[in-house]
């Protein structure tokens, strides 16, 4: 690499490092080095991967010096393994001069361990059963607003706004009511009559009708 292209991603690399604290790792290689035993040109909380200043390539970097440098492609976000274990997510872009031959490797690798870890405690904490209904369920500080929840989803169950229902829409809304005990709440008779504009006498025929309709079922 040129001097000034080795002074720009130094200076990146520590942006980087200070950007995301110390469990963040940024390597810069310089692969026409007269070494290629110590790649490493420039490097950040090494503390990360154990490396310093002067030592060798890893893995990506071998592939990189044999491989043909025209077909080399930047590997994104993917993980890799400390030798003590921590897991990292890394990224790997190639470098490349005016001719667009490869000539050094941006590396950052960010630990993960923790947060992989905390990743899947929250996990455990916040799933719930495959059978379980996937939207929550509304806890009410009341009889009165569970009514008035019990309305809303019997509407959203027609599909179909209460002052546009059909006579058959408006007996499936009552039908879902009086089977999740709806009118087990004191004067939820009224409200639903007023809710659905319909009478009294025509609320007592809505449910015969819901009752019967379950029995022929």
């Amino acid at each position: 690499m040129t001097e000034t292209q080795l002074d720009f991603y130094k200076r990146l690399a520590h942006a980087l490092a200070l950007q995301f604290g110390s469990g963040c790792e940024v390597v810069v290689h310089d692969l026409e080095s007269a070494d290629p035993g110590h790649s490493i040109v420039a490097i950040e909380n090494g503390h990360v991967t154990g490396r310093r200043l002067g030592d060798g390539p890893s893995h990506v970097v071998l592939e990189a010096l044999h491989a043909d440098g025209a077909k080399l492609t930047d590997r994104l976000s993917y993980l890799t393994k400390t030798a003590d274990g921590k897991l990292l997510k890394s990224s790997t872009v190639f470098i490349r001069n005016d001719e667009g031959r490869t000539v050094g490797i941006f590396a950052i690798n960010y630990d993960i361990t923790v947060l992989r870890a905390a990743h899947d405690v929250i996990g455990w904490l916040v799933g719930t059963e495959p059978s379980a209904p996937r939207e929550p369920e509304p806890i009410v500080r009341n009889v009165a607003d569970l009514l008035d929840d019990l309305i809303e989803q019997s509407v959203q169950l027609v599909g179909t706004p209460a002052a546009l229902m059909t006579k058959e829409e408006k007996v499936r809304a009552i039908r879902y009511l009086n089977d999740t005990g709806a009118f087990l709440i004191t004067k939820s008779g009224p409200k639903v009559c007023r809710y659905f504009g319909i009478s009294k006498y025509t609320l007592y025929s809505y449910l015969d009708e819901a009752r019967s309709g379950e029995k022929d079922a």
